[in-house]
C-alpha cells in the first residue's frame, strides 16, 4: 500500500469569509484612512487592487503578491510601500470576527501588521525596550509622558485585568461607551511598541467594540484618523492643553451615532 494513499484527509473545513461589498468597502476606507495618522497615503494601484477586492475578483493573498511586484518594479518609495502593505493587512484583519481580550493580541496585531515593514532596529510584534517621546504638533512640540519601558508589560496586565473584571451586563450604551473609550485610551497611553501604535490600537479596539456589540460607523476612522490621535493625545497630556472632551466626541459618533462636529483647527487652537 502507498503510505501516502494510507493518509486520513483532513477533517476541518477551510472557513470561508466573504463579506457584503458595502461591509468590505467600509473596511478597506478604514484601513487606509488609519494610514493618515502617520501622514500616509496609499498608492493609486493599492486602491485598484482593493476594488478588485471589494467586488470579489481578487483574494487578499492575490493582491499582496500583485502589489509587491507592484513596489519591485516601480521602486515605490518606502512611506507608499508602508501605507499599501499595512491598508492591505489591516482590512484582511477587520475581515475576521476572531478576537481575544489579551496583551498578546496586541502583539499579534502589532506583528501581523509591520512584519517586514518597518526597518531592522523597530522591533515588530515585541514590546520596545527604550522610553520614547514624539513632538505633537497639536501641543506646540510637547510630548506625551508615556510608561516607561520597564513598566510595560505591568500595566498591560493591569489594565487588561481590570477591563476583564469589568461587567457590562445592564449599563446604559452612553456608560458603555464611555467606559471602553477609557479603556482604549489608557493601552494607548502605554504605547507599547516602539512604531505603529495608533493602528495597532484602533484595528484591537475595532475587533474589541464589535465583540462587545457595539455597531462602529467606520468612516470615524476613514474621515478623521489624524482627529482621533490628536484627541488621544489631549486626552492624556499633563498641561494646559489637557482635554478629554474631543475624544469623548469622537466615540460619541463612532458608537451612538451622535453628530458631533469633530474640529481639528479647534483642537489646534484650544489654550
Amino acid at each position: 500500500m502507498d503510505y501516502s494513499e494510507s493518509k486520513l484527509p483532513p477533517t476541518y473545513d477551510v472557513a470561508e469569509n466573504e463579506l457584503p461589498y458595502q461591509i468590505k468597502l467600509a473596511l478597506w476606507q478604514t484601513a487606509f484612512g488609519l494610514q493618515k495618522v502617520d501622514g500616509l497615503s496609499p498608492s493609486k494601484y493599492m486602491v485598484e487592487l482593493a476594488y478588485e477586492n471589494i467586488e470579489g475578483k481578487k483574494g487578499y493573498d492575490a493582491i499582496y503578491r500583485e502589489i509587491s511586484d507592484y513596489h519591485r518594479e516601480e521602486h515605490v518609495d518606502a512611506n507608499t510601500v508602508e501605507a499599501d502593505i499595512v491598508s492591505l493587512r489591516i482590512a484582511e484583519l477587520l475581515a475576521e470576527d476572531h478576537f481575544l481580550l489579551s496583551p498578546s493580541t496586541l502583539l499579534g496585531i502589532h506583528r501581523h501588521l509591520f512584519t517586514d515593514v518597518f526597518s531592522e532596529e523597530i522591533p515588530v510584534g515585541k514590546f520596545r525596550k527604550v522610553n520614547i517621546t514624539k513632538k505633537e504638533p497639536v501641543l506646540d512640540g510637547d510630548t506625551v509622558q508615556y510608561s516607561s519601558h520597564f513598566m510595560i508589560q505591568d500595566t498591560l496586565v493591569y489594565d487588561f485585568e481590570r477591563e476583564q473584571n469589568f461587567s457590562y451586563a445592564g449599563l446604559p450604551n452612553e456608560q458603555k461607551a464611555l467606559h471602553a473609550m477609557t479603556f482604549l485610551a489608557d493601552i494607548w497611553q502605554v504605547h507599547p511598541f516602539r512604531e505603529g501604535n495608533t493602528r495597532t490600537v484602533a484595528v484591537f479596539g475595532i475587533q474589541y467594540l464589535r465583540k462587545l456589540g457595539f455597531h462602529i460607523d467606520n468612516s470615524l476612522f476613514s474621515e478623521h484618523a489624524a482627529y482621533f490621535r490628536n484627541a488621544l493625545v489631549l486626552y492624556h497630556y499633563h498641561g494646559e492643553k489637557h482635554d478629554k472632551q474631543f475624544l469623548k466626541m469622537f466615540f460619541e459618533n463612532l458608537l451612538m451615532g451622535k453628530k458631533n462636529i469633530l474640529s481639528d483647527e479647534e483642537m489646534y487652537s484650544k489654550k
